[in-house]
Formats: structure tokens, C-alpha cells, sequence
């Protein structure tokens, strides 16, 4: 578990998740592109792929990853596109969601027209996105737009995963963080989202409410360690890698409750 790979790829699932149902269209029906092509990139790639997506086309500094590359490594050549596509614009055109991943100007506006009429735009290079919110909007005003940034909506950030993750990891003495104990952090990220804010987080944040500004939550609801950890600590029981005898799920949560 490396928090900057599998903490980002279970941030993005839990927003993909949401937004997906909002705009509603299937993970696995998705045409995905993904702008980047480093460790984080192929761990989101990677975790996409066990949630269903089978359309998903990588991108990195010369351009698309298809087959007549002949300069990609053993990680790259894991997402060799099986379509015909070659180019950024065949990739863009008609495109469900992109995932930023690389740095400003990779991609443009003009990309974004390619897009579906309500596209999910996740722009994470930090500490400047490849597109901010607005630019975005401009082009696809029913775009759900995430970034790694505090002053926009939907900060798409790592911080909401690894805390808990290893919490709940811990405390069942896991002998490793699986996949499942990762899309079961993404499901129990996404659904608190749809719970109402909670009363303390209102002065500053106001009362925000689940929708396309607030697709995930934010990482100052405490609630996060209790569904995140217990969803993970519940998974590597079930899955089989914890060394903790007689889990008793309640008891836990309680005791995750007494500590906020």
C-alpha cells in the first residue's frame, strides 16, 4: 500500500463512483482516459479495471499508449489501448471521464468539447490542475469537476484514504491491503458523501448536500475513520488476510466512535 498510488486511486474510485451514478451511466459502460502514465496513474488504471471499466485509454508526455509504441515499459505496455485510437482528440471524442494525473497543459478546452455533454473532469496535478474548475465549465457547463485543491469543490484528495485505511488495517493485523479492502475504502468514501454534513463543519463549510459541487466528502468529517476503517478492517476479515480472531464488527465501531 503506497499512499500517493493506492491512496489516490481509492479517492478517485470513491468520486468516480458518485459521480458516475449522478450522471448516470455504468463504470464498466465508461469511456475512460487517463492523462499520465507514472505510479499513480497505473494504480488508478488498475483499481478502474477491477471496478469494471474496460474502455480506458492511457496517455502519457508523447501521446496515446496504443500498440505501434515500441518505447513503453512493462507497466505502460499493461495499458496498450485495444482500440485503433492513436491520437489525444480520438481519445477525448466522446469521452465519459478524464483523470488528470500529469501536470498543466496536457490537455485544453478544446479537448474538453470532445467529451460527452456531462462529462467527469478530474484534474489532480497539484499545485496547479490542467484545467481549474472554470475553464472546464466554460466548455462543459454539466461537467462534475474534481482537483487536488482546498478552494475548489470536490478536493479529490489521498488524506480522506490512508489514515483510515491503515487504521483499519492495523487493527485486525492484516497481512496485507488487497484489492478489496481498497474498493470496500472507495464504497464506504462514497456513500458518506450522500449522508448530511454534520452540524460542527457547517460554520465553515456550509450546508453542503450531496451533488455534483459535493461528491465526496470532505477531510475534516470525522466520520471518515469510523466508516473507512470499519469497512476496511470488516473486508480483510472476510478476505481472509487478518490475523484478529472473533472480529466483532459493532464492537469495533463503537470503540471507533469513542475515539472522535
Amino acid at each position: 500500500m503506497h499512499d500517493d498510488q493506492h491512496g489516490t486511486a481509492i479517492i478517485t474510485s470513491a468520486a468516480l463512483m458518485n459521480a458516475s451514478e449522478m450522471i448516470g451511466i455504468k463504470i464498466e459502460d465508461m469511456k475512460i482516459v487517463v492523462v499520465g502514465a507514472g505510479a499513480a496513474a497505473i494504480a488508478c488504471s488498475t483499481m478502474y479495471k477491477e471496478l469494471g471499466v474496460k474502455n480506458l485509454i492511457m496517455c502519457d508526455s508523447k501521446g496515446v499508449i496504443h500498440k505501434g509504441r515500441t518505447d513503453l515499459n512493462k507497466y505502460k505496455k499493461e495499458f496498450i489501448t485495444q482500440t485503433d485510437i492513436t491520437t489525444m482528440e480520438e481519445a477525448f471524442k466522446d469521452a465519459n471521464m478524464v483523470l488528470g494525473l500529469s501536470k498543466p497543459g496536457t490537455f485544453s478546452q478544446e479537448h474538453i468539447k470532445l467529451m460527452s455533454e456531462e462529462p467527469i473532469v478530474f484534474t489532480l496535478a497539484n499545485p496547479t490542475p490542467e484545467l481549474f474548475p472554470e475553464e472546464v465549465f466554460e466548455v462543459k457547463p454539466k461537467a462534475i469537476v474534481g482537483t487536488g485543491r482546498s478552494d475548489c469543490p470536490n478536493q479529490v484528495n489521498n488524506v480522506l484514504v490512508f489514515p483510515f485505511i491503515f487504521r483499519g488495517a492495523l487493527d485486525v493485523q492484516a497481512r496485507t491491503i488487497n484489492m478489496q479492502m481498497k474498493i470496500c475504502a472507495a464504497k464506504a468514501i462514497a456513500n458518506l458523501a450522500k449522508e448530511p454534513i454534520i452540524e460542527e463543519l457547517k460554520e465553515s463549510f456550509g450546508n453542503l448536500t450531496y451533488g455534483k459541487n459535493y461528491i465526496i466528502p470532505i477531510p475534516f468529517d470525522k466520520r471518515l475513520m469510523v466508516e473507512v476503517s470499519s469497512a476496511v478492517a470488516s473486508s480483510a476479515v472476510e478476505s481472509g488476510v487478518a490475523r484478529v480472531k472473533d472480529f466483532d464488527l459493532e464492537k469495533y465501531r463503537e470503540k471507533l466512535i469513542s475515539m472522535i
